[in-house]
Order: structure tokens, then sequence, then C-alpha cells
């Protein structure tokens, strides 16, 4: 889940996510009243599974201008990789799920030891959404844990991804993301790497050229156009979460490393990057992560933004953009893709 830090730079707290969970059984009608998308389009790809090459490289990551976990730029050396061409799709982690016989955290029932205190009968099996308020002043309202939501009913217990093949996989928490790239035989890339490919061999603000999100009123990522979270009008043909690959490749090949979903990365979080972590960075411990940031709350970094960052609220449809994830969580705005290192 993501908290806007426009106003407030501090880290989010557990408060927020206990509240999440009091929320459980006041979004039955949103729920059940299913969850209208803007393209009938199922895929917009021809080819679905591949990967790009991203060679080796020296770049600048990081931004020392926008948002201060951001900071401080710093020189970063990478090799070779491979990564997805596109975020994993239904389709994909339904073969996982299949072959395995594997459950996501969003599909278990909670544990009463990692809640203590809260009442058993909220402790349901379920995923977080993003709901349009009809008040934009309280974010608490932006969000609810709906009971039986998972990857498998994204949008309410009646939902269903039926039609859905090609779309990203959503209400993974990190430990699902993980377990479909042991399986896959890959990894879940590092924040250095996403940011890499994300820059698709640019060291500008964004992706593309031009220093603005959409150059001469040309989209290149699924974002939020209008006054977040009351407007959306959806200037990018897409309402909501889109199909991979809807929008042109970068450079490298890759689609939608901006916008569509937030990606989890392998790294836990720090508030700052470390400038002297600088070849092939695999980021900070889990304990230096709890340290740095005072919480219990195991927290990764995901990258690139997705389809609720607006101009007005969340401007991390940007390549240096970073935030901080509850990797126990799952949200209708995050999702994933694999890196290889050899081939």
């Amino acid at each position: 889940m993501i908290i806007n830090k426009n106003k407030n730079k501090s880290q989010y707290s557990l408060k927020y996510f206990f509240i999440s969970f009091f929320l459980i059984f006041n979004s039955t009608a949103y729920a059940n009243s299913g969850h209208k998308h803007s393209s009938a389009r199922n895929t917009c790809l021809i080819e679905i599974g591949s990967q790009v090459f991203i060679q080796g490289a020296n770049f600048t990551m990081g931004d020392d201008d926008t948002y201060h976990e951001e900071g401080p730029s710093h020189e970063i050396t990478l090799t070779d990789f491979w990564i997805d061409a596109h975020e994993v799709t239904n389709k994909q982690f339904s073969k996982f799920a299949s072959e395995t016989g594997y459950i996501t955290v969003a599909e278990r029932t909670p544990d009463p030891k990692d809640w203590p205190g809260m009442p058993s009968e909220l402790l349901k099996p379920g995923s977080t959404l993003f709901v349009k308020p009809k008040n934009s002043n309280n974010i608490l309202s932006w969000w609810s844990y709906v009971e039986g939501v998972n990857w498998r009913h994204p949008y309410g217990p009646t939902s269903s991804i039926k039609g859905r093949d090609y779309y990203p996989v959503i209400h993974v928490a990190w430990e699902d993301a993980k377990a479909y790239a042991d399986w896959a035989g890959r990894s879940l890339p590092t924040e250095a790497q996403f940011e890499l490919a994300a820059r698709s061999q640019r060291n500008g603000t964004y992706a593309w050229d031009g220093e603005e999100l959409a150059p001469k009123g040309h989209h290149y990522a699924n974002t939020w156009q209008g006054k977040f979270p009351i407007e959306n009008i959806a200037d990018d043909d897409h309402l909501g979460l889109a199909p991979v690959g809807c929008y042109e490749p970068n450079d490298y090949g890759a689609y939608d490393l901006i916008g569509n979903v937030w990606e989890w990365t392998s790294n836990w979080y720090l508030p700052r990057h470390n400038p002297l972590d600088s070849h092939n960075p695999i980021g900070p411990t889990k304990d230096q992560s709890h340290q740095r940031t005072q919480t219990l709350i195991p927290l990764r970094v995901i990258k690139g933004g997705s389809f609720l960052c607006a101009p007005n609220y969340c401007i991390r449809y940007r390549p240096a953009a970073r935030q901080a994830a509850d990797t126990g969580l799952g949200t209708s705005h995050i999702g994933f893709r694999t890196v290889t290192m050899k081939k």
C-alpha cells in the first residue's frame, strides 16, 4: 500500500495497516458491485513470456530533486542481465499455481500470532483494494481490506480473472512473487537492475524523450489523468489496470516498467540510498532496514509507479522513483517481473 509523501515525508506506520484490517466488513458494497474497465482488449502483445537483454552499464541511480528517499543520486555499475519484457500475467501465474499447488498470502487465513489483539472474526483471507472515494481528504477511505479478494478474485469475492489472462497478476505479496521466480528458475530484480532497465538508455527525469509526463499529449505509460483520487479522465485509454504491453516498448524492448503496476524488487528498504553500495548493489539487510525505518513491518522496495500515480499526488512514474511496501500485504496495484543473469 502506498502512502502519499507530498506533505509528510515520514514512513508509514503499523497503525495504517491495522486500520485497513478493520475496514474488512465495510467494503462489501464495493466488493459485490463489480469493477468497470475502460478497455475490452484482453491482450496488447503478440509474444508473451519473453525476456530482453540489458547490457551491463555505469549509470546514475536516484534523484536529488523530487522525493527525499530517492537520493542521493550516485554512480552504479551493473553487469549484464535479462529481464521479463512485461509484468507476470494472470495466465503465467495460473500455470505456476496449478503445477505447484501454491497458495498465496491473500488466500491464507492470517495467523493470530502475527496480529496480537486482533479480534478473530477480522482475521479473514483477503487483500487490499483501492476504492475511489467521495472525499479526497481522508486517505484511509481510499483503501479497503476486503475478505475474499486475491489474485483469482481481484476486485471482490465474486469477481474473476476470466478473460484477463494477459493482465498483470495483482494481490501478490512479496513471498508470492519470490516463489514464482524460484519456480521459474529466475529471481526478482534488484532495485538497481529495475532502474537501469526502466531508464531506457536515458539519464533524464523520464524514460522517454521530453521532460514531461506526456510530451505533446502522448502517453507512454498507464497513469492517472485528472485530480487524484476523485477524477480520472483516462486520456491514456485505461481507467484502471491495463493488459501488459499496451504502451510502446522502451529502448530495450521492455514494456510497462513505468506505470500500470508497482513492481516488487529483491531489495530491503532504506529511506535513502547508500552511495557506497555501487557495484552490482543488492541493498541493505533486513536488520538494517528495521533499524532505519523503525518499524516491525518487513519492507521491500517497489519500483515503477502505477495506474494510480497522478501529477497532483504521486509523481512516481519516473525511473528513479521508489517506495516501501509491506511484504506481507497484497494490493490491487502491485505486481512483479523476473530477471535472469545468464542465458
